[in-house]
């Protein structure tokens, strides 16, 4: 049995909005799995238990630069929050985002293969973060980058320096930096319904049939009437098709006006959005929480074991 701990039950918290013994419940019913464990939620307390994370689990910036008719974005990473305000952690970051933008290189290990200097060190962008980790004394990573099409009108929005978004589009600038203003506020995952990944469809689909059931089981043990089985798959249907408007882009109430849809918006100021790119810092990256009692424990009892 995987032992449960208070800052994993925060952090299902932090991702779900749930009561702590709700969260407490379903990570011990998931033996610690974080992903298994938000979805009994979703089973059991239904879209109060949906909301996406707001709280990342890495530190690190996200830095825009454009050149050479290209923009380019970059996500790097650091060990601790103090290290993201470092004047040198900074300029690294910018200074990798105008070499994708000026050489294009085809991964990380070319992008760190390209002529930089910094802060005293070079001739690589490779030596250069060497170097910063042995001056600042933290590790650093460059996690991803992307790059706009060449020649693509493009349009780009910083949060700080933690949420960045990068929108190729024809048509009006003002309501192409509307919508990257508007992905890093509503976090779609695909620019049409049509475009979000299958495995996240199953997923959805998968919990709204576990919620069926499970009301399914709650309405038999109050004596009440099963809903059929084809009122349950329109239902299952239904939810689904909810979800892919709620994360699809051009289906999303627009931030601006809640009255139309981004795709209706688009269509009154004559602009096509081609697609976007998202990075929130840290998404996905799972970071490291000492339990320091658990590790003076640990030694107490390899130290008895020596004696």
């Amino acid at each position: 049995m995987a032992a449960i701990t208070a800052s994993m039950v925060a952090e299902l918290r932090g991702k779900t909005d749930a009561p702590m013994m709700e969260c407490k419940k379903a990570l011990t019913e998931a033996e610690g799995d974080m992903v298994k464990a938000e979805e009994l939620l979703r089973v059991k307390l239904g879209s109060k238990a949906g909301k996406a994370a707001a709280r990342v689990t890495a530190e690190g910036v996200v830095a825009i630069a454009s050149e050479a008719a290209a923009c380019a974005m970059i996500e790097v990473n650091c060990e601790t929050d103090f290290v993201t305000k470092n004047d040198s952690f900074l300029a690294l970051a910018n200074g990798a985002a105008r070499l994708v933008a000026q050489h294009n290189p085809a991964d990380l290990a070319a992008l760190a293969g390209l002529p930089f200097s910094q802060d005293g060190f070079g001739p690589t962008l490779e030596d250069v973060r060497k170097g910063l980790i042995g001056k600042i004394g933290e590790n650093m990573t460059f996690r991803r980058f992307q790059r706009s099409t060449a020649g693509a009108q493009v349009a780009s929005y910083l949060h700080g320096t933690r949420i960045g978004v990068v929108v190729e589009f024809e048509g009006d600038a003002v309501a192409a930096k509307d919508v990257a203003m508007h992905v890093a506020a509503m976090k779609p995952v695909s620019l049409s319904s049509a475009d979000v990944p299958a495995e996240l469809v199953e997923r959805e689909r998968s919990v709204a049939a576990a919620k069926a059931a499970e009301d399914a089981s709650l309405a038999t043990a109050a004596g009440k009437p099963v809903q059929s089985a084809e009122i349950v798959a329109k239902r299952i249907e239904g939810g689904v098709q909810k979800y892919l408007k709620e994360v699809s882009l051009l289906n999303q109430s627009f931030v601006k006006n809640d009255k139309q849809t981004v795709e209706q918006m688009l269509k009154a100021c004559a602009t096509t959005v081609r697609g976007f790119t998202l990075y929130v810092v840290g998404e996905g990256i799972e970071k490291r929480v000492d339990d320091f009692a658990a590790e003076v424990a640990a030694q107490v009892a390899a130290a008895k074991q020596g004696a």
